[in-house]
């Protein structure tokens, strides 16, 4: 049975998605939550595969994932900033930079200009375990990802996954309390 996203709010009259605009396109919600639940899923998989990989010896998949998103700011970035990529909270990113930086790893720097701010950059060693862990990782990810899928099924992948992420902030928040007051997230918010 597909359940169409549509809500009639009787204290308003009107009709539309919930925490949505009423003129926002109606959202099959069982489509969503299938398409979700497979790209989840399936995103779960493979991160079970890639952490078995024997490669995560000497730094965790979690510490690449930091090396890896410095790698890409040569200038470093913001300590805020690195956390708004990665899934830990931000006490626990402060303490994995610092064991990045007891390691030789990663330097961190005050912020230009900002007396409380903290840059973090990855120093020569981190560049290179990064480079070195990243080509042994992205034959996994090909091995995994690749072997599942074609190339015009890797490149739709590739545009439906960055067109949802980049939809994010400009969707509102879900309305729960149904002022329909649903507000895009704050600019830095995740």
């Amino acid at each position: 049975m597909t359940v169409r996203g549509t809500v009639h709010d009787p204290v308003h009259g009107t009709t539309g998605v919930a925490g949505m605009a009423s003129d926002a396109p109606a959202v099959d919600v069982r489509a969503a939550a299938v398409a979700w639940e497979e790209l989840f899923r399936a995103q779960v998989a493979i991160m079970r595969r890639l952490q078995r990989d024997p490669i995560w010896d000497r730094v965790s998949l979690r510490e690449y994932d930091v090396l890896f998103t410095l790698s890409r700011a040569p200038r470093g970035l913001r300590l805020r900033d690195l956390g708004e990529s990665s899934l830990l909270s931000q006490p626990s990113l402060s303490r994995m930079v610092e064991r990045l930086e007891e390691a030789g790893w990663v330097r961190r720097e005050p912020a230009a200009g900002d007396g409380r701010g903290v840059v973090v950059g990855l120093t020569a060693a981190g560049a290179a375990l990064q480079k070195e862990v990243g080509r042994r990782h992205v034959q996994a990810i090909a091995h995994y990802v690749g072997g599942a899928l074609n190339a015009e099924r890797l490149a739709a992948l590739t545009d439906v996954a960055g067109a949802l992420r980049a939809a994010q902030p400009g969707i509102p928040d879900l309305d729960r309390d149904g002022d329909g007051a649903g507000h895009a997230p704050a600019a830095g918010s995740s």
